[in-house]
């Protein structure tokens, strides 16, 4: 049978409208479920190519247009599995919508389980570590630049944000189904990166710190970055084996911790290609 939309939801008292809300505002209810949510379907693409588990598709025919039904059915059609797909009117899609200029696709994902102890890294590896992060927009933005440089894994220490919260999903693109993401206490993620061998820099200001062109980051490198407001905690500098900085010419002492992070990856992958 063709993968096709089975129902068409009206009204946004429907269950299935409230439910989609509450995965979309509440953390609780998306850990409590094991389901988060993703719109575009770029970003499902990308998923569903990541292996990710898709429970049900919602859409809006007036937003998606013929060529953008088709393009579901086409991402689904012969596969193992089809999962349950939903027509809604657009007065409902947009209520649930929380992407400007949506292209009319909402999908319900079974959440990655994603463990320090399942972690495989490659020989000589490169990981970004964010310590506190709280911001969705800044943690996707780390998530694409690690997929760009490419960066081996991104560990998130005490995280304030779930690392599947819709925007997340957004702010990277995707690329949090494209990067290993694992969010554990800090105090665990430092003890993986010592038993694995992993050299850690901790990007700090203090009188100790060297600039971060002046680093040899290719061998196994972790490039550790805290807050925007706090930075990173005294116990986690203390625990790094390096403190570096990026120098600031101007006013400001400091980068969005998103740049900062890049600054540091691209520089790290320019120093392995110069060393191969």
């Amino acid at each position: 049978m063709p993968f096709a939309p089975s129902d068409r939801l009206s009204s946004p008292q429907n269950p299935r409208i409230k439910q989609l809300l509450r995965l979309q505002q509440k953390s609780a209810e998306r850990r409590a479920l094991g389901l988060t949510l993703v719109e575009g379907l770029r970003e499902l693409a990308i998923a569903v190519g990541a292996g990710v588990a898709v429970a049900t598709v919602f859409t809006c025919a007036e937003l998606a247009g013929t060529a953008g039904l088709a393009a579901v059915q086409n991402l689904f059609s012969g596969g193992d599995f089809a999962p349950e797909w939903l027509e809604v009117t657009r007065p409902v899609f947009e209520k649930v919508a929380y992407r400007e200029g949506s292209d009319g696709l909402l999908a319900v994902l079974h959440t990655p389980a994603r463990t320090l102890a399942g972690l495989r890294l490659p020989p000589n590896p490169l990981v970004l570590v964010l310590e506190a992060v709280e911001k969705p927009g800044n943690l996707g933005a780390i998530l694409r630049t690690a997929d760009a440089a490419p960066v081996d894994a991104v560990l998130v220490g005490d995280a304030r944000t779930d690392l599947f919260n819709p925007n997340v999903i957004r702010a990277s693109i995707g690329c949090v189904f494209t990067v290993p993401v694992v969010a554990a206490p800090m105090a665990e993620v430092l003890e993986f990166l010592k038993e694995n061998g992993i050299r850690t820099y901790a990007a700090a200001l203090t009188p100790r710190a060297r600039a971060y062109t002046a680093c040899d980051f290719r061998g196994p490198t972790a490039l550790v970055l805290g807050t925007e407001a706090d930075g990173l905690t005294p116990a986690t500098q203390a625990d790094c084996d390096a403190t570096i900085i990026i120098p600031m010419m101007g006013r400001i002492d400091s980068l969005n911790v998103s740049v900062a992070g890049a600054v540091l990856a691209f520089e790290a992958v320019r120093q392995r290609q110069a060393g191969a």
